[in-house]
């Protein structure tokens, strides 16, 4: 699949032009498929009931790393230890519900490391198909399954990838370069990405436990989503009721480290910013967050530091699904922003799981019990390596919005 630099680059022109501009982008499906089971249903069930589907590692040895779980899928799990030439990716690929798509859909994907288990079994002399190992096949992949035609391309942002892809996605509808664009957001548990976290020292043996006092790292985790976001001329045309809508989109590097957040939390709070700034909405208007959540030390203190920044002493209430299912890197803003529209749609924050004391900075912000919420707009935010930090703004689907 090919694409245009010269007209990306125009839209991007075109988006900061229209910054001043409200907008709204109809998000008419999203399919989820987590460590939980497939679909949003078994997600916010799990999450609910305060499940944690992280537990020992079983696809491959993990001897002799510090910290030995993850939050993977069994299907997936008997897939790797097929030794199939197949990348695990296809699996994960065919177990995300798929909801019929125009013809000219754009195809944007989102994937830190994408078929990378392909590339290992290459190097250990065993069979492997490299035409399934690199992110840029990515479009082509889920294409073919959507039988879509439009352009495409994909998204490697670390772990904001997908929050960026569907930032992109609204940008090239609201420039008129597309009427529809499918986000496609999945990334796998490999022993690759694993051992790379453990050797950061960045996981937890024990458990997520995100904005807790006693946090000490991250669980990696695995998974998917499929959105489709229509223009609404479009979404009228083809008879589809939005779920929600993407109305504010922003992103800001810090640059502070290869691998840490900037402490100050200038990176984050400019892209909440730009958000709300483009969604033409002000801090009292966010009903509820949606953070990145990891529960590594630095990265949840950076969150809190960045939404004081922005909203004073009116913090909203604060969600991170990671505690549940893991840091699903690349696919965690696209699993994130469905959960963000459950929330909308049931006026309710989920508990966080894993936070049974809250740092003290977050007391009254997160909680381990369900919260119900008052508003219509939601904020949904990730930060990745190399000082990425991107923010979505929501707004819920009212009764009076459904059928335009």
């Amino acid at each position: 699949m090919r694409y245009n630099l010269e007209l990306l680059s125009n839209a991007a022109n075109e988006d900061r032009n229209r910054m001043d501009k409200t907008t709204r982008i109809p998000i008419v499906s999203a399919s989820v498929v987590t460590a939980f089971g497939v679909g949003i249903d078994s997600l916010w069930q799990g999450l609910m009931a305060d499940r944690c589907a992280i537990a020992p590692v079983q696809r491959f040895d993990v001897t002799g790393c510090h910290a030995q779980k993850a939050a993977c899928m069994p299907s997936l799990d008997a897939v790797f230890q097929a030794g199939a030439s197949q990348s695990a990716m296809h699996a994960l690929l065919d177990m995300l519900p798929a909801q019929p798509v125009p013809a000219d859909a754009w195809v944007l994907t989102a994937s830190t490391k994408a078929g990378v288990d392909n590339l290992l079994k290459q190097a250990a002399g065993r069979p492997a198909d490299p035409d399934d190992m690199f992110g840029g096949n990515l479009p082509a992949q889920v294409a073919r399954r959507l039988n879509a035609q439009g352009p495409g391309f994909n998204i490697n942002a670390a772990c904001a990838s997908a929050t960026i892809a569907l930032a992109r996605a609204a940008q090239l509808i609201d420039s008129g370069l597309a009427e529809v664009v499918a986000v496609g957001c999945l990334d796998m548990v490999t022993r690759f990405v694993f051992s790379g976290f453990c050797a950061l020292r960045a996981v937890s043996p024990g458990g997520a436990k995100p904005f807790d006092r006693d946090r000490d790292g991250l669980n990696l985790g695995e998974g998917a989503a499929l959105l489709v976001l229509m223009s609404e001329t479009r979404a009228r045309q083809e008879n589809c009721h939005p779920l929600g809508y993407l109305v504010g989109w922003g992103m800001a590097a810090d640059a502070a480290h290869l691998t840490a957040p900037a402490r100050d939390g200038c990176g984050l709070a400019a892209a909440v910013m730009q958000a709300m700034r483009h969604a033409g909405v002000g801090a009292g208007d966010i009903a509820a967050i949606s953070a990145h959540g990891t529960g590594t030390v630095y990265n949840d203190a950076m969150e809190l530091t960045a939404f004081e920044q922005v909203f004073g002493a009116h913090v909203p209430v604060i969600h991170s699904a990671k505690g549940a299912i893991g840091h699903t890197l690349g696919a965690a803003g696209g699993i994130e922003t469905a959960l963000a529209l459950e929330m909308l749609k049931r006026r309710q924050a989920p508990p966080t799981v894993g936070c049974a004391r809250p740092d003290a900075r977050a007391q009254g912000k997160v909680f381990n019990h369900g919260v119900s919420f008052c508003g219509r707009h939601a904020l949904t935010t990730n930060s990745g390596f190399g000082g990425i930090n991107a923010a979505l703004i929501l707004e819920g689907a009212e009764t009076d919005h459904r059928t335009f």
